[in-house]
């Protein structure tokens, strides 16, 4: 290794003292190369509260010491500790978390006096940048479970490669290694196991590197360690264990039902390795505290707690106020919280009802409510010809801006793009809302295809059908559809459908939407007879899918000379007219303006109240 001996330095938390140290030659057992710490190093006066458990080992060292009296209160600086000679550590993060009292990343903390370089950078054919997370699984090694037998025991991650050409170097670029498993497993594996395989031994040999976190799981819990040395391989008999990493593995693992949802949609993806660091953050704050990552943070400059604690943030739908029931015309709060609930406990749901109903209407107000805004919310319409490539990703005719040539290109549609935008950093806690109109219109099986799995699984992740990507749909993506009854396609919504989604009903005969009309006439200071008009005409039509909803009058024409008239010959009758297509029914005669408002007239006419006639309610018989 390139400048192997040269001194590194560790700065303590707020400014604190210096202490250095090098990198030594030999390693320890299981292959993580060790760390020499100089005699007059300072450390922190305290551990934080999750150091025993979170990195039991250097607690065991740094208590040992003290004990020993190797490591003492300092003179020279008051409230930390000083060594008073030199001490061998099993690996940089080692050294580092002894003299920080807490967990600590070794390779970028102890660094160059001059320019400030991390340690990291000294390793030569590792991959640069900052440290990440991994998934090996190890749990099912040709029928062994290699993390109880192997890895936790010994210190260890391995990665089967039986017949891997002796002589593979870390940092080999992926394209020699194509080459190497094109010819060594020419004929054991097939062409898809050999993509899958180039890349996992590339992840493992060149980009996986000292510092990185790594889990796996076995026996339903999750086991977190840090790598602590360079790749090597071996040449085992069983071809179980020819590649391995040294790793300090935590000394408690995690059971896997009390994990973060997205962390277990990560842990989901189907490959023996497996990138997390888009879960970097939930997996760092596993087993510690608020408080604890409040004191960790007070304790250590640059400290990750804040990039934790924002990704804890917890995802939220605000409770429904009288405020939005009164602009949404809801007859009471509650009925709001209750599809709130739905929403929440769901993650689907959907609107059903008669034309009419204002489903659209209410989705798109209440997903701004809920989401904080129009930008989380995305709304589109399915058709009959309506497919999974316009919905979610498919190849389409894309023009080369610089060539003018015309080429098909995966592009991304509504459904992914709103997924993307959820799962950013910084927008994991904020609810994004797809709406979509008319759900029951398209072929829902071809427009849903594998989706359909994790829209009742949210937990998981499957492979996609086009990019091949791993994808799962963010714990903060709610979907809400509106259903039209009168549309008989509403037969073809199959019982996967109705699974997957709460159903929550907009009718002309039940509240929120039977008082709608006459609550929003009373709000613009209008007569209430439409409100009559409607209710008489909903009581002559026998089938409920095909009462009328409220909004065909709740439009300013309406009220204008003539307007009610003609909205009623224009609008609503063409509606009874289809419906009773065939059946010889009158409609004027049944439905027409004239016949209602001569009905609405004469009850109006039998309920008058008479001078001295005083119900015992209060209430005129007409309101009754």
């Amino acid at each position: 290794m390139q400048d192997e001996y040269q001194e590194f330095r560790l700065r303590l938390p707020n400014g604190g003292p210096v202490a250095r140290g090098r990198l030594l030659p030999e390693k320890g057992s299981n292959g993580s190369q060790k760390f020499l710490v100089y005699a007059g190093a300072p450390a922190r006066g305290s551990v934080v509260p999750s150091f025993s458990v979170r990195n039991a080992s250097s607690h065991r060292l740094r208590t040992q010491l003290i004990e020993d009296g190797r490591l003492r209160p300092s003179e020279r600086w008051p409230g930390h500790l000083e060594l008073v000679a030199d001490v061998e550590c099993g690996s940089p993060s080692a050294a580092a978390e002894i003299l920080m009292g807490r967990a600590a990343n070794g390779w970028s903390r102890w660094r160059t006096e001059d320019d400030d370089r991390p340690l990291s950078e000294f390793m030569p054919g590792v991959w640069m940048g900052p440290n990440r997370a991994w998934l090996v699984r190890g749990s099912n090694v040709s029928g062994l479970d290699l993390v109880q037998g192997l890895w936790l025991p010994e210190g260890l991650v391995t990665l089967a490669a039986s017949r891997l050409r002796q002589g593979v170097e870390k940092g080999e670029s992926k394209e020699r290694l194509r080459a190497f498993v094109q010819e060594d497993y020419e004929s054991t594996a097939t062409y898809s196991q050999k993509q899958d395989l180039v890349e996992e031994l590339h992840a493992f040999l060149s980009r996986i590197k000292p510092g990185d976190t790594v889990c796996t799981l076995s026996g339903g819990r999750l086991h977190v360690g840090e790598v602590t040395g360079p790749v090597e391989q071996t040449a085992s008999e069983d071809g179980r264990s020819n590649l391995r990493r040294p790793v300090e593995w935590q000394s408690e693992g995690y059971p896997y039902s009390q994990l973060p949802e997205e962390l277990q949609q990560r842990l989901s993806v189907q490959h023996d390795v497996v990138d997390l660091t888009s879960v970097q953050a939930l997996v760092k704050g596993l087993g510690v505290s608020d408080q604890e990552l409040a004191e960790e943070a007070e304790a250590t400059e640059r400290d990750p707690s804040a990039e934790i604690l924002i990704a804890r943030r917890e995802l939220e739908l605000p409770e429904p106020t009288p405020e939005l029931a009164r602009d949404l015309l809801v007859h009471d709060v509650a009925w709001l919280r209750e599809v709130r609930d739905l929403l929440w406990d769901e993650r689907q749901l959907v609107l059903y009802g008669p034309p009419g109903t204002g489903k659209t209407y209410l989705a798109q107000k209440l997903a701004e409510f809920l989401g904080g805004g129009p930008e989380q919310v995305k709304l589109v319409q399915f058709h009959p010809s309506y497919a999974y490539e316009d919905f979610f990703e498919g190849f389409r005719p894309k023009e080369d801006p610089e060539t003018r040539e015309v080429a098909f290109r995966l592009t991304a549609g509504p459904l992914r793009e709103l997924a993307d935008l959820a799962s950013r950093e910084g927008n994991r806690h904020v609810p994004h809302f797809l709406i979509i109109d008319e759900i029951n219109r398209a072929n829902l099986a071809k427009v849903f295809g594998e989706l359909y799995f994790l829209l009742e699984y949210r937990n998981k992740a499957v492979r996609l059908t086009y990019s091949g990507d791993d994808f799962a749909l963010p714990p903060n993506l709610f979907v809400i559809g509106t259903m039209n009854t009168a549309d008989r396609s509403i037969a073809l919504v199959d019982a996967a459908m109705r699974r997957r989604f709460a159903f929550v009903e907009l009718s002309p005969r039940t509240e929120p939407t039977s008082g709608l009309l006459r609550r929003w006439l009373a709000a613009q200071e209008r007569d209430g007879e439409p409100a009559d008009l409607l209710a008489a005409l909903n009581a002559r039509i026998d089938d409920a899918d095909f009462r009328i909803g409220p909004s065909y009058l709740m439009k300013p024409g309406v009220y204008r000379e003539g307007g009610l008239e003609r909205t009623w010959r224009t609008k609503i009758l063409p509606l009874l007219e289809e419906h009773h297509y065939g059946e010889g029914v009158d409609i004027e005669k049944r439905y027409g303006l004239e016949a209602l408002q001569a009905d609405v007239a004469a009850k109006r006419s039998r309920f008058a109240v008479q001078p001295g006639d005083i119900r015992w309610d209060g209430q005129s018989p007409a309101e009754s």
